[in-house]
């Protein structure tokens, strides 16, 4: 009897999330100039064959890899050298040379430079390993540099933090978090004490250091004598190693053992007498941090929404391939509307990203009114709170979608899980997001700017449907002000905050939805946009909200 050879399924190919997606497309299309867009296409091409070519090929030679500590070398000398893994020695010149930190500071596109960095951002991300976790300090702590107005710090970092040279380039560390503080950095305990030269040292214990290997770091301590709280602190920069190649009065304790994000060299360690130099006063070193802040959380809402697109259109390739009852999963209705519904959440997603993204660009190039500035402070913590709960949620539901290999290590899809899971917490978990967008941002004035926002995309309605879906998200948003409006106890509303957040940020991502649609009506992936559209309000009107 002739023996039967066993089916084998072919995998779903990397994803070219740039040609490959409307997504992408439609949402560059609309917000960039149309010579902007061309002179920045070819940078897209050239990441795109990376991320769905050697990327993507190191990335799945790197699964089992990870970053390893050595505290001593053979003599008994002290070295805690960290070794990286292949794709990350390979990422960090591939960062540099595309200008993926330097070219907000080039602005080369002006206000549209923001957009330009993280559409690049947003390909190379998912096949990085969480390179972009040094990126995103290094952008926050060039930031902060300049922010604060520090010429001698800004004259000798800034160059390296925005270089495209790999040889001169810098990452830099951001050194906030101790055992006793996490979010409440105020409660930090490091001391800056003065040495005989009239300079700083530090000494104390950082708890979590996500980029142990960088060249430099940005961290809080409080200066000897200083007072209580966030006020007492004081923001310093420092090297991570001396003219020599020496570690600068810094041990690492240990590498964590973390659920996800494990390429990353996240580190313990001990500042014992560090060298380091005041970036910005003696006090108020918590509202120092606040530039930086608004970068890395915006990173943290462009990665969110890579992640989701990334497993979407793994799904999509993988529905496309694999048969089961007699059909394409692909063409079974039930597996298509759970493609539509990823589909939908992912366009919701980087629709208000990208709004943050452009009232961003527009507060770098002072090219915003008071409305857009309100916008933007409530937007920072709003849109990260957001999208790292929908990351976490498409990335569970893109698992799914494979059935049970998306829990096979070596298919390369839990992975997405884990490290997605990274998003909701890293720079401010939901709950203190929510606080922030709450009592920290102005949110009477920027609430009023969302609605404003909200109605004007909405205005673009030109159908029934789509009206009705505007009708459906302006509502959605006054039920929430109406809540905050009549929630006159300060508990109640605390308790309240995490609904009113995410519910304001899913109703304005309908809205912009629409105003996509509209915008792409009679072109280049209109459709597609439309059934986004579609498919994201019946979800939102199925909400309750």
């Amino acid at each position: 009897m002739a023996r039967v050879a066993p089916f084998v399924q072919t995998p779903p190919a990397p994803p070219r999330a740039w040609t490959g997606d409307w997504l992408l497309r439609g949402v560059l299309a609309h917000r960039l100039p149309e010579d902007a867009l061309r002179s920045i296409e070819p940078e897209l091409a050239d990441m795109e064959a990376l991320a769905a070519g050697r990327l993507a090929q190191l990335q799945a030679d790197d699964r089992e890899r990870e970053p390893a500590l050595t505290h001593w070398d053979a003599w008994g000398n002290r070295v805690d050298r960290i070794e990286l893994t292949p794709l990350w020695r390979e990422a960090e010149p591939l960062a540099a040379r595309f200008g993926l930190v330097a070219i907000p500071y080039e602005r080369r596109l002006g206000r549209w430079s923001r957009l330009h960095q993280f559409a690049l951002v947003q390909l190379f991300h998912p096949v990085s390993d969480m390179y972009t976790c040094p990126l995103a300090m290094t952008d926050g702590a060039a930031r902060a540099l300049l922010d604060a107005g520090n010429e001698a710090l800004i004259e000798r970092a800034l160059p390296h933090l925005t270089s495209r040279d790999p040889q001169g380039f810098w990452t830099s560390g951001q050194w906030m978090t101790e055992s006793i503080g996490g979010s409440d950095v105020g409660a930090s305990e490091s001391i800056a004490a003065r040495d005989a030269d009239g300079g700083w040292r530090l000494y104390g214990r950082k708890w979590f250091t996500s980029a142990a290997t960088s060249q430099m770091a940005l961290t809080l301590a409080r200066p000897e004598g200083g007072g209580p709280g966030g006020s007492g602190l004081a923001m310093f920069y420092l090297e991570t190693r001396d003219a020599d190649g020496r570690l600068n009065g810094i041990r690492i304790d240990r590498l964590k053992d973390k659920l996800g994000t494990r390429k990353v060299p996240t580190a313990e360690l001990t500042l014992d007498g560090a060298r380091a130099r005041l970036v910005a006063g003696t006090a108020h070193g918590t509202r120092a941090i606040e530039p930086m802040l608004g970068i890395t959380r915006a990173w943290n809402s462009v990665c969110a929404v890579a992640f989701m697109r990334h497993g979407y259109l793994l799904a999509c390739d993988f529905a496309a391939r694999r048969r089961a009852f007699g059909a394409r999963l692909a063409d079974l209705p039930l597996h298509a509307q759970l493609l539509a519904d990823l589909d939908a959440e992912c366009a919701g997603a980087m629709l208000i990203t990208y709004e943050l993204l452009g009232l961003l660009g527009r507060h770098e190039s002072r090219e915003i009114d008071t409305e857009g500035a309100a916008l933007l402070r409530l937007l920072t913590p709003l849109v990260k709170a957001v999208t790292g709960k929908q990351a976490v949620a498409a990335a569970s539901e893109t698992l799914e979608a494979f059935g049970g290999a998306g829990y096979l290590e070596d298919t390369m899809l839990p992975v997405l899980l884990r490290d997605a899971q990274v998003l909701p917490i890293w720079e401010g978990t939901t709950n203190v997001l929510s606080l922030d967008a709450l009592l920290r941002a102005d949110f009477a004035q920027g609430a009023a700017a969302l609605r404003a926002r909200a109605v004007a995309a909405c205005g673009a309605a030109v159908d029934p449907a789509l009206r009705q879906a505007a009708d459906t998200a302006i509502r959605s948003i006054d039920h929430w002000l109406a809540w905050h409006s009549k929630t006159q106890d300060p508990g109640e509303r605390q308790a309240g905050a995490r609904r009113l957040i995410l519910g304001l940020g899913r109703s304005l991502e309908l809205a912009l939805l629409i105003e996509l649609t509209a915008a792409l009506h009679g072109r280049q992936d209109g459709d597609a946009a439309r059934r986004a559209c579609l498919a994201f309000a019946a979800r939102h009107q199925g909400s309750g909200a």
